[in-house]
């Protein structure tokens, strides 16, 4: 298998269709894989029709974001831990080895105490699995700022082994990515390919039509000893057609892969 940073495409990037289209598109365009997000979907909670899938399609999947969205509150179960869980039984059985974790909401309170000691013991009950919390952002309402995460949008403030970087909310966080890499650290396994051009909401902009070091942090990734996959997150909902929404895709992979390619030396080229 080939060294290079496997690049996936999110299931989301192709909503509003469907997630078995996210593999027909993967297969079409060439992305190395699939990250499932689950949803209101039935098919991206269902472990057969997604091995199924990945089967016919050719494609692997190879993270699985857990149901942390306001509209997939109710998805499996209203309980957090038990959706945590579920997301995680879905990836060991899947064979990906990354799943995507938001921070507690603030009205999740009792989750919310509980997320630190209660992600260790998901851990232990799933050790092959990398649970990577993802940088969120604060959202602005009637002229006001407020932070609807515990205890706050930035999961390095508290600590985590694994993380997931996702470029546009540190666009619509207006803070620069390369920075939130840095205090990631060697806990960054996991990257939300976006952009954003600092508006005060989750853009999800193909790479490169924003304000975000996208290339640059692309580039960063193998001298920071990165050993995890992209995964391409955009907003493809308005696209006026398919082939429209394929060519976004075709593109955000081609600029994937142009700058996740290792630097040639000048006697090499």
């Amino acid at each position: 298998m080939s060294s290079r940073v496997p690049v996936l495409l999110s299931s989301s990037s192709v909503f509003p269709e469907p997630t078995a289209a996210a593999f027909e598109m993967a297969a079409t365009v060439g992305y190395d894989g699939i990250e499932v997000m689950v949803w209101t979907d039935r098919v991206s909670q269902d472990t057969g029709a997604l091995k199924g899938l990945a089967e016919h399609y050719d494609v692997p999947v190879l993270s699985v974001h857990a149901p942390c969205l306001l509209v997939t509150q109710r998805v499996w179960s209203p309980d957090p831990w038990e959706r945590l869980n579920r997301a995680a039984q879905l990836a060991e059985s899947l064979g990906a080895p990354t799943v995507v974790v938001h921070p507690p909401f603030s009205w999740q309170r009792d989750y919310a105490r509980n997320f630190v000691p209660g992600l260790v013991k998901v851990q232990a009950k799933h050790p092959d699995i990398t649970f990577a919390i993802e940088n969120m952002f604060p959202v602005k309402m009637a002229g006001r700022w407020f932070v609807p995460y515990t205890p706050g949008w930035d999961p390095t403030e508290v600590g985590f082994d694994a993380y997931t970087l996702d470029l546009s909310h540190c666009a619509a966080a207006r803070v620069d990515s390369l920075e939130m890499a840095a205090k990631m650290g060697s806990g960054l396994r996991h990257v939300h390919l976006g952009d954003g051009t600092g508006e005060a909401r989750d853009e999800h902009l193909v790479p490169g039509r924003g304000s975000q070091p996208c290339a640059e942090v692309l580039r960063s990734l193998a001298g920071r000893g990165f050993t995890g996959s992209v995964a391409l997150e955009v907003s493809t909902r308005r696209a006026p057609s398919r082939a429209a929404r394929e060519a976004d895709l075709r593109e955000s992979l081609a600029f994937a892969r142009r700058h996740l390619a290792p630097a040639q030396s000048p006697a090499s080229v």
